[in-house]
């Protein structure tokens, strides 16, 4: 039977992505790629020429069926890429993988870039046990699950885009009294990569001063006991 790959995509630096993954890539009937103009800059370094299909958020409930269909009728296998990182992890690709698995088609996820990992052992807080968040609401929910989190003893990771970061850290100085430290991961393998630890005010005041770019990758300290 046809399988469906989930390729992780480099965070920054091309470099970082495994030789198996270009295999992969060059292998495959077509690939599902969440912005087909940001992929199709990964396959021109590697030199893959593999037909790109779009899938991204937007339209992943139009196209998933067919690319059901595909697997179990054509003759290829599948993989599916975002614009960095893992797909399925604050990406497109866990509906697709579903809709697969209840299919019996096999699905394999290749080892490869995911940006809380680095931004998780940089940041020097324990690692035995953690949680990822992701995103956190932009609105509706938002102060809920940060009232949530004030009551986490885990090391927490979250995703936080640079327009939003500043107003996150004065939401973390609230609810943590300014009482536990935070480790802020901006621009993972690029050349302007850099993590930050502080409580929560000193890292406001550090980004206050400057321009913000780049993803942004934020880890709580576990709670003392």
């Amino acid at each position: 039977m046809n399988k469906l790959y989930i390729i992780p995509t480099p965070i920054g630096n091309l470099k970082d992505i495994t030789f198996r993954s270009v295999e992969v890539l060059k292998s495959v009937e077509y690939i599902c790629a969440e912005d087909t103009r940001t992929t199709k800059k990964l396959l021109n370094h590697y030199e893959i020429t593999t037909k790109l299909v779009s899938y991204h958020q937007h339209n992943e409930h139009k196209v998933v069926d067919k690319i059901i269909d595909d697997l179990l009728i054509k003759k290829g296998n599948i993989a599916v890429v975002s614009d960095a990182g893992t797909p399925g992890i604050s990406d497109p690709g866990f509906l697709l993988v579903s809709k697969a698995k209840a299919k019996e088609i096999p699905v394999f996820c290749l080892p490869g870039a995911t940006a809380f990992v680095p931004a998780l052992i940089q940041s020097g807080f324990p690692t035995d046990v953690f949680l990822f968040q992701g995103f956190l609401p932009h609105k509706k929910g938002r102060t809920k699950l940060l009232l949530q989190i004030k009551e986490e003893q885990r090391t927490i990771v979250l995703y936080e885009s640079p327009h939003r970061l500043l107003k996150l850290l004065i939401e973390l100085k609230d609810i943590f009294e300014n009482r536990r430290d935070v480790s802020v991961s901006r621009e993972i393998t690029k050349i302007h990569e850099e993590t930050i630890s502080g409580t929560p005010e000193e890292l406001h005041d550090y980004f206050n001063q400057k321009k913000i770019k780049g993803e942004i990758v934020v880890v709580i300290k576990k709670q003392e006991k």
